[in-house]
């Protein structure tokens, strides 16, 4: 089905919003592809965005009936700036809006959670995507992946935890459906992939693809903090150690048929996501 109005994808450079962008001009549907920097999505319409500039919103919700947000990245309170932008949406004809969030975050938690929550009042079709962590988080510009390419080694504070991680390809074949299925969920959806895995496991598996050996370093909450804080504001870091404290309590141990269950294919397995992404 194609869509008559027009699709705003924010943070349309990023990890999700990129795929998302490229999958739903690859189907046919309008798009304006919004972030700081140039989005050049092929076949969408780019359009200069940031949250933390008022005078960028307007022209960026000209003529646009639904939108997929991606909250301002290491912003521990994003519902200050996020609430009045989807006010002005909701105004100027936003009727749909399908929110980026996290496996690790519920309804009414911290940070986003705060946006979850709002969003069934300000408008009557929406969604909130929850996925684990991002395949992409070993394969990109991530912490994680940066450090098993200068040093081998990933670090958290997980333990023998496992993490149901779910590729953002995926993720944003999800986030299509949901945008443009005659009827939106209302509701939240936590994706995964098809096996939970522990960062052991994670480790393994990229040595054996890339054929160099790579560990994982465990960290205690206090290490994890203190690493993060050289990066990030230290309350913020300490909210990312205790993600990694939970993960090693078992929070993120599960899968779910989300992505099958949505867009009619299997969620892709980690190995796979690796060959395609490091051959």
């Amino acid at each position: 089905m194609t869509t008559t109005g027009t699709t705003l994808v924010i943070g349309a450079t990023g990890t999700t919003g990129s795929r998302t962008a490229a999958q739903l001009t690859a189907a046919g549907h309008r798009v304006r592809a919004a972030s700081r920097r140039a989005a050049l999505v092929p076949g969408a319409e780019p359009v200069p965005f940031d949250w933390y500039d008022s005078a960028t919103h307007a022209a960026a919700l000209d003529e646009v009936d639904r939108v997929y947000l991606i909250p301002p990245l290491g912003d521990s309170d994003p519902a200050a700036i996020m609430l009045p932008f989807l006010r002005q949406a909701r105004a100027t004809g936003v009727r749909r809006a399908v929110l980026l969030s996290s496996s690790a975050i519920p309804e009414g938690g911290p940070a986003v959670g705060t946006v979850h929550q709002a969003l069934p009042e300000l408008f009557e079709e929406w969604a909130v995507l929850r996925p684990s962590w991002f395949m992409q988080n070993f394969t990109s510009a991530h912490s994680h992946a940066v450090s098993i390419r200068e040093d081998g080694i990933i670090s958290t504070a997980a333990g023998s935890g496992r993490v149901g991680f779910v590729d953002a390809e995926d993720i944003a074949a999800v986030a299509v459906r949901t945008l443009t299925d005659e009827q939106a969920p209302n509701t939240d959806l936590i994706l995964t992939g098809p096996e939970a895995l522990s960062y052991d496991d994670i480790a393994t598996i990229v040595t054996d693809v890339t054929g160099r050996r790579v560990i994982h370093h465990r960290l205690s909450f206090e290490q994890m903090r203190d690493q993060l804080a050289t990066l990030m504001p230290v309350d913020f870091a300490a909210m990312l150690a205790g993600l990694d404290r939970a993960i090693a309590e078992g929070a993120e141990d599960r899968v779910t048929d989300t992505v099958q269950r949505l867009t009619g294919s299997p969620a892709r397995a980690f190995r796979a996501v690796l060959e395609r992404e490091m051959r």
